[in-house]
């Protein structure tokens, strides 16, 4: 995989990005440490994630999408008003991104899983756990 190192200096040089980070311990893992340290909560989107591929065990693979390491893909937020300045971005680095969650008031370093049918899910496998 390849480290989306333009995208993330492109986000801070444009100032468009309030946090991010690179999935390295799994998409869940890292967003949590990335609320944690913003006292912030979220929730994901399942349906709003990249689609999986249609060849693929649809649970694993979506396991493997939530809670898989070293994609080295970025996961950052943005203000919903900027979401046209980060599309050109995207276009420009020929680069696909999803808009996949949305920051939320609830406890500091919460975060909701969300599926098709806006209902919360449990979240079993967060990722790597360096400590654990």
């Amino acid at each position: 995989p390849l480290a989306r190192v333009e995208l993330g200096l492109e986000l801070r040089r444009r100032g468009l990005a309030h946090a991010a980070i690179d999935v390295s311990d799994g998409l869940l893992a890292d967003l949590g440490h990335v609320l944690e340290r913003s006292a912030v909560a979220a929730e994901l989107f399942v349906a709003q994630l990249p689609p999986l591929p249609a060849a693929a065990d649809p649970v694993l693979a979506r396991r493997c999408q939530l809670a898989g390491g070293d994609d080295y893909e970025l996961v950052f937020s943005a203000a919903p008003a900027r979401r046209a300045e980060i599309a050109e971005l995207a276009v420009r680095l020929a680069l696909p991104l999803w808009c996949c969650g949305r920051v939320i008031r609830a406890t500091p370093g919460q975060l909701t899983l969300v599926d098709d049918d806006g209902q919360a899910v449990p979240i079993k496998d967060k990722g790597y756990d360096h400590f654990g």
